[in-house]
């Protein structure tokens, strides 16, 4: 099965960081669970023109990640924290990748990662349409425009 969706470029901020927020967590940057491993599930995606970090991408060639939208903390998605410097690691059966965040995943859970297909391809072929039992996690990998506003993770923003 493949997640077929539309780039986004400008979506609502979310609800989970609106509840951190409420919940004294600082800013939402704060709901980002640097380097906190989760299980979960990948589907693949092969869109191509503007991701909603507001950078042009094409799904079909480049190592790139669609993230989950419970995971963005702001209503424009180019100033998100998950725009500076977040990419995410991904391991699967002994091999990991580690790809740049680029773009949201409206229909994804928040366990639910929508790689571009190559860094499907690096787990499973594109056939096989999901991948079951992986873990992931993201990482800092450095200033993407500007520093990463990026606070300790917060304990039990994650499901895993």
């Amino acid at each position: 099965m493949r997640v077929t969706r539309k780039l986004t470029t400008l979506v609502g901020a979310p609800l989970a960081a609106a509840a951190m927020l409420a919940l004294g967590a600082g800013t939402a940057s704060a709901a980002i669970p640097v380097n906190k491993p989760m299980n979960g599930t990948a589907t693949y995606y092969d869109d191509a023109g503007f991701g909603a970090c507001g950078t042009q991408i094409n799904a079909a060639t480049q190592l790139l990640v669609a993230v989950p939208h419970s995971w963005w903390t702001t209503a424009n998605p180019n100033n998100d924290p998950l725009c500076k410097g977040i990419s995410v690691k991904v391991t699967y059966r002994g091999k990991s990748i580690t790809v740049p965040v680029r773009d949201k995943c409206p229909s994804c859970d928040s366990t639910h990662l929508d790689l571009s297909k190559p860094a499907f391809a690096t787990f499973a072929p594109l056939g096989q349409g999901v991948i079951n039992g992986l873990t992931w996690q993201f990482v800092r990998t450095g200033p993407a425009g500007g520093t990463v506003p990026i606070s300790a993770p917060v304990t039990g923003s994650a499901i895993g």
